[in-house]
């Protein structure tokens, strides 16, 4: 989608390349962060109650895992780059993305909550864990579903990566409710 120049979401000038160099550091440091959390819970786990465990036949090797992700976190951190430049309309105006950007902090802070309760909660709290972390998975997803839907208006490119991880987020979301029918 090309925006015209009489679309207000274009009417602003560009953001300075300081502010977009700013702004693309927060957001992969954003992702990198949760990305690194979940390494730390997982890293524990995998070997031990994980490994044990009965999975889905169609599970991927565990070192599929953690290219698949860093790709991911990549995107998610250029797709809402992508939609806050488009939506910028001004230093002294709110940006016209907002409701996206709100969505796309939701899905980080759901995502970052799936690795802990998934993989340190089952030690702490048994198979509990599993049901609240499919739970997380699955209002996940339709976070997610919801910025595919909505980053059309700013980035095809944006939807495209959000595909990709609503793809990706769904294929999960069977991972996770196989553990629970299997055990």
């Amino acid at each position: 989608m090309t925006p015209r120049s009489s679309d207000p979401r274009t009417a602003a000038a560009a953001p300075s390349v300081g502010r977009q160099v700013a702004v693309g550091a927060v957001l992969l440091a954003a992702v990198t962060i949760v990305a690194a959390g979940g390494s730390l819970v997982t890293i524990g786990n995998v070997e031990g109650w994980y490994a044990e465990a009965a999975k889905a036949p169609w599970t991927p090797p565990n070192g599929v895992f953690g290219p698949v992700w860093t790709v991911l976190y990549a995107g998610i951190a250029v797709a809402c780059f992508l939609v806050w430049r488009r939506g910028r309309r001004g230093a002294d105006r709110p940006n016209a993305a907002r409701p996206w950007l709100a969505g796309w902090a939701v899905q980080l802070v759901l995502n970052a909550a799936w690795t802990p309760t998934f993989f340190g909660g089952f030690p702490l709290i048994g198979e509990a864990a599993w049901w609240i972390a499919a739970a997380i998975i699955l209002v996940l997803l339709g976070v997610v579903v919801w910025l595919v839907i909505t980053a059309a208006r700013w980035s095809r490119l944006a939807m495209g990566i959000m595909i990709a991880y609503a793809i990706w987020l769904a294929f999960a979301s069977t991972l996770n409710i196989a553990v629970i029918a299997l055990n």
